[in-house]
């Protein structure tokens, strides 16, 4: 089944100004905007020179309480010390209401790009990610979803099956590809794991550096295992993803206990990430901005690349995984 069009074509900047204006913040500055594809993100400042971030999200993604559910659990890491950007409370909420969009206002919070090569900012990291948790795991999302096939693998299948952008020449070997590696994944993947409220999307691109981390982004926050948050930090070859996991996980560990079972998830998430991502970029192809930021999506050889990635990922899901040292599995 498609999803129904929607652009943010009515978003204008006089509808964003307004929207601002009846939360009481009065824009001087120019709206800029930040790179966002699934939402729409603009930076200004206010008459006193303040600087601020405008978030408008995404129609028809996540409900009113699904972003309350964000606000909050952001709220308590900022209460509990943790470095994140957390919404400004504006009329007595943090989430705003205009011509049918939820947006929300934060604080301008510049920083340096996170240096994924650093081992003592992947240390500073590790320790927030354990404080992170350590808040995560105080309750769970009970209206933000739980991280699991259905959500990575089968619904991204159907968005394939059904999509026009899939050269059709293509997409029989495109559908096999996913689903073998749904049938490999349903013997990797495990749910013995405690879920918590994690950041959801922690990749290096999602936290900033001032004088150590800042965390930004928690729109995709929802419940999983821990070892979603730490995956996506680590790079380069093998000795060198031993080196970061134990550096990262040394350190996460002075806030929070982490069960190593975990760890073998890590390249079944990657595999869900895969496909998810690319089922992402297909569901909003209605939206004018992706056909223009990715056009390679039109060109088949894209497509046979993808089929090779997930051929790839597959075999690789069947491998041994890494092991950080003996008698300690990854």
């Amino acid at each position: 089944m498609k999803e129904p069009a929607f652009n943010f074509d009515t978003l204008t900047p006089d509808a964003i100004l307004d929207a601002l204006w009846d939360s009481g913040i009065r824009v001087e500055s120019g709206l800029t905007a930040l790179n966002s594809y699934e939402n729409r993100v603009y930076q200004f400042a206010d008459e006193d020179k303040r600087r601020y971030v405008a978030k408008f999200y995404r129609p028809q993604r996540w409900s009113q309480a699904q972003i309350a559910e964000e606000h909050q659990f952001t709220a308590e890491l900022f209460a509990d010390e943790v470095p994140v950007a957390a919404p400004l409370t504006l009329g007595g909420t943090t989430l705003q209401q205009h011509q049918g969009f939820w947006f929300a206002v934060f604080p301008s919070l510049g920083g340096r790009q996170y240096e994924t090569d650093n081992y003592d900012q992947l240390e500073w990291v590790g320790r927030y990610l354990g404080r992170i948790h350590q808040t995560g795991r105080k309750k769970i999302f009970t209206d933000r979803p739980t991280m699991g096939l259905q959500e990575y693998i089968d619904q991204p299948l159907a968005t394939l099956a059904a999509s026009d952008l899939v050269p059709a020449g293509m997409k029989d070997n495109l559908l096999t590809s996913v689903e073998r590696l749904r049938t490999t994944l349903q013997n990797s993947w495990h749910t013995q794991w405690q879920p918590l409220r994690l950041h959801g999307d922690c990749h290096p691109g999602n936290i900033l550096w001032r004088d150590g981390p800042l965390f930004v982004d928690l729109d995709d926050a929802r419940n999983g295992p821990a070892v979603q948050d730490l995956w996506m930090l680590i790079n380069g070859d093998r000795q060198e993803q031993r080196l970061q996991w134990d550096i990262l996980l040394e350190a996460y560990r002075e806030f929070s206990d982490f069960d190593e079972h975990e760890l073998s998830l890590i390249e079944p998430l990657r595999a869900m990430r895969m496909v998810y991502y690319l089922a992402w970029v297909v569901r909003r192809w209605h939206d004018p901005a992706f056909p223009g930021s990715f056009p390679w999506m039109t060109d088949e050889d894209f497509w046979r690349r993808q089929i090779s990635i997930f051929t790839e990922q597959d075999r690789i899901l069947q491998e041994p995984p890494l092991q950080l040292m003996p008698g300690y599995p990854l």
